[in-house]
């Protein structure tokens, strides 16, 4: 791979993309997808289908997906005089809490300026479920919980939350809720979806079991760090925002003695791939039958992984930590070709981009 400087050069995670190429909504079935498979040792690329992704594995490989559910974490509440307020709550940073009924404050980005000691509420003819404001930090806001179950009012008020290139999309509310989910969702707590596993169908995982290759589970709740752009902090620190992880501890164990085995990790993700990568590098904790901590890990160029062997991923926005980490896992590999050109090739493709759009595998 040509040398450049990768981790500061934010050129290199720049591209023109033409704006029909942003998928609005998944295909149907979600497998019909493109795929790209691009394998680094012969600088060879091949297009396909995802439906025809296990042709590409055989059982020296096996999979890990994140399990996380997108919770409707998008509200559009009102101040006492009437007016919109559109807030985005960042969930995952309290999510025992949440689920344990317990939560008493929670952050959130919002559209519009508010006063310290304001009230916001959900429904101005319920005024006995509101917020108050009691904190600002710039656009994010921390409010005190005047309600005796803020989940059930997200479920009732709130919405899939979308990305904001996702504007015409032609489904219902409802119907984005249910699909901005991947098939296996199971652990609440994200405000954004792993959107590699979207493609991921009952018929794709049987091909995969047919072949013996083995898939495997873990949980990384998805905040702030997974879309928030690019900022010299982030870079100079080496850190994002804090994300909660979690992984039973015999799923642990089975990976790891199948990478001692020298059997190959697939990271489905870039939130799978923050999540494995941390549990190696980072404390954590042991509860029960769980392995869980918090991650800031930022992975960009130069990055040496440890445990993760091929990648999933789908096509991110430019100059994102989501590009960076994949430029980072190319250079990992010595791949002779940069994102940016595999991202060219897409587009000359037709490929559609973003959450609903196609796929690449990186062996």
């Amino acid at each position: 791979m040509l040398k450049d400087n990768l981790e500061t050069n934010l050129d290199l995670y720049n591209y023109y993309l033409p704006h029909e190429n942003i998928a609005q909504s998944p295909v149907v079935p979600r497998d019909f997808s493109k795929l790209m498979i691009y394998n680094t040792i012969e600088d060879k690329i091949i297009i396909d289908k995802f439906y025809n992704l296990h042709k590409y594995l055989n059982k020296n490989y096996f999979l890990v997906f994140n399990e996380t559910k997108v919770l409707p974490a998008k509200v559009t509440l009102f101040k006492e005089t009437g007016g919109k307020v559109k807030a985005l709550f960042l969930l995952s940073e309290k999510i025992e809490d949440l689920q344990k009924n317990k939560l008493k404050e929670i952050r959130g980005m919002v559209d519009r300026g508010l006063k310290i000691g304001e009230n916001i509420y959900f429904d101005l003819k319920d005024k006995n479920n509101y917020l108050k404001v009691i904190k600002q930090e710039k656009n994010i806001f921390t409010f005190k919980i005047k309600s005796k179950n803020f989940l059930k009012l997200l479920n009732r008020f709130g919405e899939a939350p979308l990305p904001p290139y996702i504007k015409n999309s032609p489904l219902s509310r409802e119907k984005l809720k249910e699909k901005y989910q991947t098939i296996f969702a199971k652990k609440i707590g994200s405000i954004a979806a792993p959107t590699a596993s979207f493609h991921f169908t009952p018929r794709v995982l049987r091909r995969l079991k047919n072949k013996k290759i083995k898939y495997y589970f873990v949980t990384l709740h998805v905040g702030l760090a997974t879309f928030t752009p690019l900022k010299e902090e982030y870079i100079k620190t080496k850190k994002l925002p804090p994300e909660y992880w979690e992984i039973d501890i015999e799923v642990y164990e089975k990976i790891k003695k199948l990478k001692q085995e020298g059997k190959k990790m697939i990271a489905v993700g870039t939130t799978t791939t923050r999540m494995l990568e941390s549990l190696v590098r980072f404390k954590k904790k042991r509860k029960n039958n769980k392995i869980y901590g918090t991650t800031k890990l930022f992975i960009m160029p130069p990055f040496k992984f440890k445990m993760v062997d091929a990648l999933i991923t789908n096509f991110h926005l430019p100059r994102s930590s989501l590009m960076m980490l994949v430029e980072a896992f190319l250079n990992f590999k010595n791949s002779k070709k940069h994102l940016k050109e595999l991202y060219q090739i897409a587009i000359d493709k037709n490929f559609r981009f973003y959450s609903f759009g196609d796929a690449m595998l990186i062996i």
